[in-house]
């Protein structure tokens, strides 16, 4: 039977890197996770075993940390442009590249005050302290021509624990959950936005403020929304985003319910008034949509697993 080769693509994965950025006795941090996936004129290699257009994956790897040294890293978004662009651009049957990016938060440790019989506070600026499970994430896709910039993040934990409700929907025979008027709301957001960035003739956004004022208006979304439903706030959330950041044209949103119930205290003479909940990790509601401007396409997959 015959067969061609279809999709294929190569690159070194989970290249991690971490640089310090000395700014004399303040020390700045940027920890990341690269993953390099190349493809373009590669039939040989896989139907003859030439490799005459194969760039290395540790070549891939040591340009990872050369950038690092070469060009610093301004932003997650940043990087990843000067990588696409160089792979594409310095080799000929490169003609696709896609670069993801993991950025891990770190946050200055707070001191004691300058009078400390230690080390004064005014002289400590290089130490820190990992965020919670939160990761900052990127997928930087270049042609030679076109740019395609998803950013987002995952793994951030937010609840409401009042100004929420869920009542009204359908109930059949199996139905068992009671219509509930004051409930708390957690989830752990996983989300992603598509930049209208796509040329270089086009003015490149502001990375890192582009990042910082997106989760802020996503949080406060979910803050300031009085919740009948978790869809509700997802899209309130998602609308929050594209209203404020010109930059931004779509938003996807993978939001798993983490349910929390209340407790039966009545076998122990006790009144449960809102106060105890038992959290349930398992199994979970999962609300997921996507949120676009008017007149924009859905680029971003509906499975974002890999992305």
């Amino acid at each position: 039977m015959a067969t061609i080769l279809g999709q294929n693509q190569y690159g070194k994965a989970e290249n991690r890197v971490v640089k310090i950025t000395r700014d004399g006795d303040t020390h700045h941090i940027k920890d990341l996770n690269v993953s390099v996936a190349l493809s373009g004129d590669m039939d040989d290699v896989h139907y003859s075993g030439s490799n005459a257009n194969v760039l290395p994956t540790d070549t891939t790897k040591n340009t990872v940390y050369a950038f690092a040294k070469e060009y610093g890293i301004e932003s997650a978004e940043q990087f990843g442009i000067h990588l696409a662009r160089w792979f594409v651009n310095s080799q000929e049957p490169i003609q696709r590249a896609r670069i993801r990016i993991e950025e891990y938060a770190w946050d200055r440790i707070a001191t004691s005050d300058a009078n400390s019989k230690f080390i004064g506070a005014d002289e400590v600026n290089h130490s820190f302290v990992r965020q919670g499970m939160e990761t900052r994430v990127t997928q930087i896709t270049y042609d030679g021509q076109n740019w395609e910039v998803v950013s987002g993040l995952k793994d951030l934990i937010v609840m409401n624990s009042t100004n929420s409700e869920f009542w009204g929907y359908v109930k059949d025979k199996y139905t068992t959950l009671q219509e509930a008027y004051d409930r708390i709301l957690a989830t752990q957001v996983s989300g992603r936005w598509r930049f209208n960035w796509t040329d270089d003739e086009q003015r490149m956004p502001n990375w890192e403020k582009s990042y910082a004022e997106t989760r802020k208006h996503m949080l406060q979304a979910f803050a300031e929304t009085y919740s009948l439903s978790l869809q509700q706030t997802l899209y309130q959330m998602g609308s929050r985003i594209i209203n404020h950041r010109s930059e931004i044209d779509e938003v996807r949103f993978s939001l798993p319910n983490k349910h929390h119930f209340l407790v039966d205290l009545e076998p122990f003479g006790l009144k449960n008034d809102n106060e105890v909940y038992f959290a349930a990790d398992r199994p979970y509601g999962l609300i997921e949509a996507t949120v676009l401007r008017d007149g924009a396409d859905a680029r971003i997959p509906v499975d974002m697993t890999n992305l």
